[in-house]
């Protein structure tokens, strides 16, 4: 099989491996479709303690299950399947109690299990037991239900908002997460949803998911512009859903009192650290968390929300590699020319 291999920090190499041996508890997927994840690319550049080169990355994934070893109960062959990334351990008080996210062994797809930038991939005993593995129907693509998983992370994201009935929020940046979270926002109760982008060509990709308001963060000032169109208050909710330092900052400033603000994205190590008033926290009695991953129930209310037509994925999509096209990928997906890129490993 072709996999694509990470063997150093900037050293991504296409190879032709033997295809992974599977025993009685674990199965083997065939990879139909694979997306690109920011972290990926964290990786690939920065490297991580959790995936040892050489390695497999990708965890956004979709396929067929072309194996199932004698034990296993939960998949068969000629399953139609999507993977999450976090996988609990399932012994821990964290993954007993249903927050396998936050366990501080933290197994996840593509780090220390080997992931998806492959034609084939093994499901081990673990994964199969604990992690997100969940069943796609004929009528969604795998292209699409690749993309369950960063949208359990959006689920996740504003289920520590409190979302509920009735709540303005604004998002601060309209790349694929951002974009999904409008359709999420709705559906979880949004009155009035606010995009907040930078790029311009991603803002008109945007504008298909249909925001109450977009706003250009470079022409406007963003937190004036936001209040304005909260009568003042300013949002219920904010998500900083970007790598921006500063959107960390206008969040807080922005957010209406006894508000949420969520740091759902990420910095850079290399960052300067927020400049945040915590006295503006104080006064305004406002609620300021961050979130990150997502747990196997989340994976699955994922595939049904996109199967359902509730949260759409595919205006996102846009660009398609074959895996041996993944260098390309990822100077797309770098490059910000697109939203979502996706390789399919058989094309």
């Amino acid at each position: 099989m072709l996999a694509a291999l990470l063997e150093d920090i900037n050293h991504l190499t296409l190879k032709e491996m033997a295809v992974p041996e599977i025993d009685d508890d674990s199965a083997l997927m065939r990879v139909e479709s694979v997306a690109i994840c920011g972290s990926d690319a964290r990786i690939l550049h920065h490297g991580n303690p959790s995936v040892l080169p050489p390695a497999i990355m990708g965890h956004e994934a979709a396929g067929i299950i072309e194996k199932a070893g004698k034990n296993v109960t939960r998949v068969k062959e000629g399953d139609r399947v999507a993977l999450g990334a976090d996988v609990p351990c399932g012994r821990c008080s964290w993954c007993r109690n249903g927050l396998g996210n936050n366990c501080a062994v933290n197994y996840a797809v593509g780090y220390q299990i080997s992931g998806a930038f492959t034609q084939y991939m093994k499901l081990p005993r673990l994964l199969l037991e604990e992690g997100p593995v969940t069943p796609i129907p004929d009528a969604l693509s795998y292209d699409e239900a690749a993309l369950a998983e960063p949208l359990a992370c959006a689920i996740n994201g504003l289920e520590l908002v409190n979302m509920s009935l009735g709540k303005t929020v604004a998002l601060l940046g309209l790349g694929p997460i951002g974009c999904m979270m409008i359709d999420l926002a709705r559906a979880m109760g949004a009155v009035k949803v606010i995009g907040v982008q930078r790029s311009k060509k991603r803002l008109e990709i945007a504008r298909a998911y249909n925001a109450d308001v977009y706003i250009a963060s470079d022409e406007e000032n963003v937190v004036e512009r936001c209040q304005e169109e909260t009568g003042g208050h300013g949002p219920d909710v904010v998500i900083t859903t970007c790598g921006a330092v500063e959107a960390h900052e206008q969040a807080v400033d922005m957010v209406a009192h006894r508000g949420y603000v969520n740091f759902f994205g990420g910095l850079a190590k290399d960052i300067r650290p927020a400049q945040i008033l915590s006295n503006t926290i104080h006064y305004k009695e406002c609620y300021v968390t961050g979130s990150h991953g997502s747990v196997p129930r989340q994976h699955e209310l994922a595939v049904t929300l996109i199967e359902t037509g509730v949260v759409r994925v595919t205006p996102v999509i846009t660009h398609t590699y074959p895996l041996s096209g993944i260098q390309e990928a990822f100077e797309t997906m770098e490059s910000r020319m697109g939203m979502k890129v996706l390789l399919h490993p058989h094309a």
